[in-house]
């Protein structure tokens, strides 16, 4: 797929994502429009799931499932149909991640800061089976940063120099209160990933050359877990939810939905 056809891709992703939150008047456009290019890459153009031990994605951000569910619907894990469907009752596709309704997901996530866990599980089980062809992707938030569960897995990941786990750091800077580096600061934030002896890489998150760039440059890293600062914008794609914490959740109304999808039209 070349990165025309991704920019497309992206495109299409961001008006799904905008349509079910709209049909279901409740969700989290902002996260979700900021995470989506890093996840449309990853599903497109790394992810094989057609092998018995598959690569794996762990969405630690589990509050954002329109952006993963928007992936899904085009690969065709969930039927379009059931877009109409999105948080409501009995229904397979929820506010998080639920892998006992959909079986692609590979793990259950929603309470922040323990993706990053099952993520480095994961990569060590690899590991110890010597699944060395599969990656295990992790996308996490800026705001579940402040709990400590992720420096303990930042350290462990070292420790068992995982050079099969790859983080994205989802860095759009708000949260529902506002700055998170006003919360509690993560600056300088490099530093500190460094320091616990992870390569790290910074990149613009809602550029997908950027993104291409840098999955190919990693590569060649052999001896370290990976760590990406993808800074990203929220609610990239729509001019009023676009750095605006109080687009963090909610639902539009007829009038936002309208605009919404003319502009990214």
């Amino acid at each position: 797929m070349n990165i025309e056809e991704l920019k497309n891709k992206s495109k299409l992703y961001r008006k799904t994502i905008i349509e079910m939150i709209y049909k279901a008047k409740v969700g989290h456009p902002g996260g979700s429009l900021s995470c989506i290019d890093i996840l449309n890459v990853l599903y497109n153009t790394r992810i094989d799931r057609s092998e018995e031990n598959k690569d794996r994605l762990i969405l630690s951000k589990g509050h954002v499932t329109p952006a993963l569910f928007s992936v899904f619907m085009d690969l065709g894990y969930i039927e379009k149909s059931e877009i109409n469907t999105f948080r409501q009752i009995n229904s397979r596709l929820q506010g998080h991640p639920d892998r006992n309704k959909i079986k692609e997901i590979d793990a259950n996530t929603g309470l922040l800061g323990q993706g990053l866990s099952i993520g480095v599980g994961a990569a060590l089980a690899k590991k110890l089976k010597n699944d060395n062809d599969h990656n295990v992707y992790v996308i996490i938030g800026d705001g579940e940063m402040h709990e400590g569960q992720i420096w303990e897995a930042l350290m462990e990941g070292a420790h068992y120099k995982l050079n099969n786990l790859i983080v994205f750091l989802d860095y759009n800077k708000l949260s529902s209160k506002g700055n998170c580096n006003e919360v509690m600061n993560l600056e300088p934030i490099h530093d500190r990933i460094k320091s616990f002896n992870w390569h790290i890489e910074e990149i613009n998150g809602n550029d997908i050359e950027e993104i291409l760039q840098v999955l190919e440059k990693i590569d060649s890293i052999t001896d370290k877990p990976k760590f990406i600062i993808a800074n990203t914008i929220k609610g990239k794609g729509v001019s009023f939810m676009e750095n605006n914490p109080k687009w963090h959740s909610g639902g539009l109304n007829d009038e936002q939905y309208k605009k919404a999808i003319e502009e990214l039209n």
